[in-house]
């Protein structure tokens, strides 16, 4: 158990470094890496979800009743900016309708895992990220698919019902046995946690396995583009979370949280509902790729600098 816990904290410590080997492999070598099938995504997906469950306690929810207001503005913000940066971004660089399609996934998506480890090294406010992720988790089968519907809905057929159903199954069901396990099974929990990180990037990885090298190709012709269009998402979700959060006179530990948030989503769901739901689009599941490797990556410099100017304060 030691070893797989030395192996857990090396994986979770280079995780983006690890995503990016893997990303690069295949996209250059696709061969060797299309053994993951694209669809196994929602399994891969469900497993992540899991083990965000076993993490969650009754505890995390206490923000969302002690300080609805936080938790409110975060999730507010978090599906009103992102969709519609999301969307304009879409016609500033005339997107395509397969990228368009993914980057609107992207944006109208809950709040990322990882954001609140990202919150706790930029010395915000955790419990507020972690009350807005499970909140905003649990908004999104309706808030999803209705959005989705909103800005994608005048280029491609969208199913709410169907979208709606999908995010039940792959992210709320698992959610939910990870956290009955949790709390029935609690000293279980407490040492399997130790290998998540392991398990989760294993899993992000194979999801980013099957769908890049499913695409090389035609990545390879609008890779830049994409890199172009997902940065500039992810920075001006940054910006503009941080942004709302100094407009309301919050904290600056509240404003770092709602920045970081904002900025990163669940961009392993838009790759999965991608798959399921726009298949004839295949690039529409690239978008949130590489939102999974490039926010793992502006996260950890962001939470960096959040952390600094905060040392600096104190």
């Amino acid at each position: 158990m030691k070893t797989l816990e030395k192996v857990s904290d090396f994986v979770g410590k280079y995780m983006a470094a690890i995503v990016i080997v893997v990303a690069a492999g295949a996209l250059f070598f696709p061969g060797p890496f299309s053994v993951v099938k694209t669809a196994w995504v929602n399994n891969l997906l469900g497993i992540v979800m899991f083990g965000m469950g076993l993490t969650l306690k009754p505890g995390d929810f206490k923000v969302v009743f002690s300080r609805p207001k936080d938790v409110i503005i975060g999730c507010v913000a978090q599906f009103t900016l992102m969709p519609f940066l999301a969307w304009a971004l879409t016609q500033v660089f005339h997107l395509p309708t397969e990228l368009a399609i993914g980057v609107i996934l992207v944006g109208t998506c809950p709040g990322g895992t990882s954001s609140n480890v990202m919150t706790y090294l930029s010395k915000g406010d955790v419990a507020l990220s972690v009350g807005m992720t499970a909140v905003s988790t649990v908004l999104a089968p309706l808030l999803t698919p209705l959005l989705t519907l909103l800005y994608a809905g005048q280029r491609v057929d969208v199913n709410p019902m169907s979208m709606f159903m999908s995010i039940v199954k792959v992210v709320l069901v698992p959610i939910a046995l990870g956290f009955v396990v949790n709390h029935f099974f609690h000293k279980f929990t407490e040492e399997a946690v130790r290998v998540l990180p392991l398990v989760s990037t294993t899993a992000i990885v194979l999801i980013i396995c099957a769908v890049v090298s499913a695409n090389s190709a035609k990545i390879m012709t609008s890779g830049l583009l994409i890199l172009v269009v997902v940065i500039l998402h992810n920075v001006l979700g940054y910006l503009t979370g941080f942004g709302v959060g100094k407009l309301l006179k919050l904290d600056s530990t509240k404003c770092r949280a709602i920045s970081i948030e904002v900025g990163m989503q669940n961009s392993g769901l838009a790759t999965s509902l991608a798959a399921a739901h726009f298949a004839q689009y295949p690039l529409a599941t690239i978008p949130g790729a590489v939102f999974s490797v490039w926010h793992n990556i502006s996260g950890a410099i962001l939470a960096n600098f959040f952390a600094r100017t905060a040392e600096k304060k104190d």
